[in-house]
């Protein structure tokens, strides 16, 4: 499987908009990106290729990295960086399956994969497939399976994807307070994409502070729905990933660290 990061950035990604922050300069000075969160996957012997989760940044991040457009896609979770680049799918599809859990949201009302058919239901390429986590599926010659996170109020979901002998797990956006089965799931990948929003020592900027702290009082996970930097680092020694790189990352890391060899940037391939 050969593994594209298209967007490695949290919901405003990096650089940030208006934001002349010294990371944001950093990163126009070095010339890297994170914009929102997508990641694709291909089979290069026979040119499948599958797309977790659609980025407002769609259209930008596939003229950028030259990856062929998928043939399946799946949806994590109902925030708008993960779900409304699906709007990208007029004239661009013929068909396009897109795989969501079946499990009703007490905070919706409705499952992830009735969002996307009643959000998109103007696209006729999109066909919304409802799935049951843990119930592996076929999407586009992968097999996938859906398996629950922590990422209050919404229902949210990681990934894993097989194929070939290769492993690739996806944390979804979570605290660090992963389920034990969903922990079993995802366990031996040869790459972990973690969640990981800022580095540990930033936890006193939100209002409920970190928590899941580690045996040395370092919080794991960042206020009510992500896992701090140590947290990412620390689900990829309990999963015992053989790679793990760091998703999902704020501008808010200071400068001097936010561009540490374990954090993702855009673009970058992995062939597992």
């Amino acid at each position: 499987m050969k593994v594209t990061l298209l967007g490695t950035g949290d919901t405003t990604g990096t650089p940030t908009p208006g934001c002349d922050c010294d990371t944001c300069r950093a990163a126009d000075e070095h010339g890297v990106e994170r914009t929102r969160f997508s990641v694709h996957v291909e089979h290069e012997p026979s040119g499948d290729s599958l797309l977790v989760d659609f980025s407002p940044d769609f259209r930008y991040q596939f003229l950028r990295e030259d990856v062929p457009l998928p043939d399946a896609g799946i949806v994590t979770h109902q925030h708008f960086d993960h779900l409304d680049g699906l709007g990208n799918a007029y004239r661009l599809f013929e068909e396009l399956p897109v795989y969501a859990a079946d499990e009703t949201d007490p905070e919706t009302g409705e499952s992830v994969a009735e969002t996307v058919a009643s959000k998109f239901d103007y696209l006729r390429p999109l066909d919304a497939r409802a799935v049951t986590p843990f119930e592996s599926f076929d999407a586009a010659g992968f097999e996938v399976t859906l398996v629950p996170v922590d990422h209050p109020p919404l229902l949210c979901y990681g990934v894993v994807i097989e194929r070939d002998g290769a492993k690739l797990s996806l944390s979804g956006d979570t605290t660090y307070d992963i389920p034990e089965e969903s922990r079993e799931a995802m366990c031996d990948p040869d790459l972990l994409l973690a969640d990981g929003i800022v580095p540990a020592h930033l936890s006193h900027h939100h209002p409920r502070g970190g928590r899941h702290e580690d045996s040395e009082g370092v919080p794991r996970t960042f206020g009510t729905k992500h896992m701090t930097l140590e947290g990412a680092l620390a689900l990829g020694d309990d999963l015992n990933a053989s790679e793990t790189r760091v998703v999902h990352v704020s501008h808010f890391f200071p400068a001097d660290e936010a561009f540490a060899d374990e954090l993702a940037v855009d673009g970058e391939t992995f062939r597992l």
